[in-house]
């Protein structure tokens, strides 16, 4: 995996896992559960984003209960990378355990709604190519963007065993 390219969709802080997975929404499909994203905070993102886009928050991204849907509900509706000033760690852990890359950016209030930012995670770079800017990150180590690149934890492991024979 290399580069991520895509449309920033900017938050503030504070999204739990609450707004990101609305507990009504657990018990079904992941297909009817992600369509919930966001409702009660921006109705508008569930049914606008697109493949490749770029989830931006500020601190705290992800508290709240340990939800593995809330990741798994940025993903399936295309999200690609996520960029916070600070995530939950359970959050950040299982984002990267559903191949889901998130990078720890101090400047996430400088990114607007919509901007195309083109994001590469193991080098921890974030180019704002519609303001001309560039932002560093905390990169992702090899290991883990390995993990990002196989889709995940699971497929990873299955990928490793089968290499093992």
């Amino acid at each position: 995996m290399s580069f991520i390219e895509g449309r920033a969709w900017t938050y503030g802080d504070g999204i739990n896992t609450d707004l990101l997975a609305p507990s009504p929404y657990l018990r079904h499909s992941l297909e009817e559960g992600a369509p919930h994203c966001l409702e009660n905070h921006d109705p508008d993102f569930a049914p606008n984003v697109r493949e490749g886009d770029i989830f931006v928050a500020g601190e705290s991204l992800g508290v709240g209960s340990s939800r593995e849907y809330a990741p798994h509900f940025l993903k399936h509706l295309g999200i690609r990378a996520i960029l916070a000033k600070s995530f939950a760690r359970i959050f950040y852990r299982n984002s990267l355990n559903l191949g889901l890359p998130p990078l720890v950016c101090a400047d996430t209030d400088r990114i607007g709604r919509h901007d195309i930012l083109r994001v590469d995670p193991s080098a921890g770079t974030v180019e704002n190519t519609t303001k001309g800017e560039t932002y560093t990150c905390d990169p992702i180590p090899a290991h883990l963007m390995e993990m990002v690149a196989s889709g995940g934890l699971l497929a990873h492991l299955e990928k490793t065993l089968k290499k093992a024979g």
